[in-house]
């Protein structure tokens, strides 16, 4: 297994608690070469939890926020059930169009869950059992009562959770998280469905990612007006015609409150008339003249959207 891993001793001896603390992976090569940064991704979430609307997703939308941050476009979100052909299929179409993929869900010790099997299959690589992954589990379940009465039927149940593709990367991200990142192809990442450890590893991820420099990445400003959304639609449309593809531009009605206008791009943004560069905050206060507006910070955003729910629902 192509791993990136740590020494076998993976307790840090020098921890003084009675939870065992792991040793990080280092950072391996740009797995896309030498000089190149991540511009595309994708999301695949699998679960026939989410599509019959028993579990709510909400790693695309942390992942879509993350990307965003990052200076990365997300360019496609999908939903599959736990179906191996549909896996193989999609995995295999995001990791030829995208730099970044994530798949999350599917990766427990459960009969349906399948994820590391199908991406096998998808990448042509048979299941083999990965040690240190296995050590790490065992050093942190050793003073778990349940894991510790368990029997043999259960414990190989769990180890299913270590069964990874042979040629994998297996990158472990958190000294205090046995389970790592599996990454296919240096593109694909594998990660557990559970919002919050999902949260915790993607973040744990971004040293091991080549990510674009801070200067390429967009900026957002947004514009809040109390005019109605009609209103203010011819002035949109001819600046965003006006801008082209520079800068995009979003409007965003908030029920019986008013409607936001978003603005995302990268400085500069074009020319003035004279030849000067034009800025997204030059755009900015053009919006805020034109709607009878004001730039909103993120605190006064989550605000308005608040009080448009709680009037949506006092008429209900």
């Amino acid at each position: 297994m192509s791993s990136v891993n740590t020494p076998k001793d993976s307790v840090d001896p020098s921890s003084d608690s009675n939870t065992p603390r792991f040793r990080v992976s280092p950072i391996p090569p740009n797995p896309l070469g030498e000089g190149r940064h991540i511009r595309t991704a994708a999301a695949l979430v699998i679960g026939d939890e989410i599509l019959n609307g028993k579990t709510l997703d909400r790693n695309s939308n942390f992942f879509a926020r993350y990307c965003f941050e990052h200076g990365i476009e997300l360019k496609r979100v999908e939903v599959i059930p736990d179906d191996e052909l549909e896996i193989i299929e999609a995995s295999r179409r995001m990791v030829k169009n995208y730099d970044f993929v994530i798949t999350t869900g599917g990766i427990g010790p459960t009969h349906d869950d399948i994820t590391y099997g199908c991406l096998a299959k998808s990448f042509h690589q048979p299941l083999v059992h990965h040690s240190e992954t296995l050590r790490r589990m065992e050093a942190l379940s050793r003073n778990r009562r349940l894991f510790t009465s368990a029997n043999e039927q259960q414990r190989e149940a769990a180890r299913r959770m270590a069964l990874f593709p042979r040629d994998a990367e297996v990158i472990f991200t958190g000294e205090d998280i046995w389970v790592p990142v599996v990454r296919l192809e240096g593109r694909l990442c594998i990660f557990p469905g559970i919002p919050s450890l999902f949260q915790r590893m993607l973040t744990s991820l971004t040293p091991y990612l080549p990510l674009p420099p801070k200067n390429e990445r967009p900026l957002r400003i947004q514009v809040f007006t109390e005019r109605p959304e009609s209103n203010i639609a011819p002035y949109l449309s001819s600046l965003q015609q006006r801008l082209q593809k520079r800068v995009q531009v979003g409007s965003y009605p908030v029920i019986s409150k008013g409607v936001f206008v978003s603005l995302i791009g990268r400085d500069p943004c074009g020319e003035n008339a004279n030849g000067t560069p034009l800025f997204l905050a030059d755009v900015a206060r053009e919006v805020e003249k034109e709607t009878g507006g004001h730039v909103v910070s993120d605190e006064e955003i989550a605000e308005k959207k608040r009080e448009g729910v709680d009037l949506l629902k006092s008429k209900v």
